[in-house]
């Protein structure tokens, strides 16, 4: 990816989140610490003020920095998470990738944020919507087709009963709400649809 590119696409993935602060703090104040825009504003401010030295690397390396800086900056559960899904997105992309080597880099990068956060699909987390996306896109969606299905998947969290997380205190309180990593997850992809595929 060219240098001007990545750094349009490092700019709008933060500026998405940096504008969607106060609905994802609303989100997370319904069921969980009510953290989740605040930590996630601060941690995508800091990536980007660095956007132009971050887009002077190679892809790879530009997004294991970026999510080495999120994991120092956001804070909370999400810093892990986020950190480990771009750090791992990055380590598993080859020089000059394709459709193919992008949806392998995203199967292992699913898989560790997994790992990290003892989770799988189904237990209202971020898992929900990046599973369906990065299953869209294996069935050949195009990018703004992806986003589609990421915010459908979002909102589909809404009736689910929180297993992981501070939301899974809760129990049956739970129901009801979008999970606000969900959210925030499906503001990404949609942000990387409308740099990627113009006209999204």
């Amino acid at each position: 990816m060219e240098a001007a590119k990545l750094e349009i696409l490092i700019t709008k993935i933060a500026d998405t989140i940096i504008a969607h602060a106060d609905e994802l703090t609303s989100l997370d104040q319904a069921i969980g610490d009510g953290d989740h825009g605040l930590n996630m504003k601060r941690g995508f401010e800091a990536v980007r003020s660095e956007a132009a030295a971050l887009s002077a690397k190679p892809l790879g390396e530009a997004l294991k920095a970026a999510g080495t800086k999120l994991v120092m900056t956001v804070g909370g559960a999400s810093g892990p998470l986020y950190g480990t899904l771009f750090m791992a997105l990055g380590k598993a992309l080859p020089d000059n990738p394709g459709r193919a080597d992008y949806a392998a880099a995203a199967r292992a990068a699913i898989d560790a944020v997994a790992m990290r956060g003892k989770s799988q699909a189904g237990q209202k987390t971020l898992l929900d919507v990046l599973e369906p996306a990065l299953a869209a896109f294996n069935a050949g969606a195009s990018l703004s087709m992806v986003a589609d299905a990421a915010d459908t998947a979002a909102a589909g969290t809404i009736p689910m009963l929180a297993i992981r997380g501070r939301a899974s205190f809760l129990g049956e309180r739970s129901v009801g709400h979008m999970d606000p990593g969900a959210r925030s997850a499906a503001l990404i992809i949609r942000a990387v649809a409308q740099t990627l595929e113009p006209g999204t």
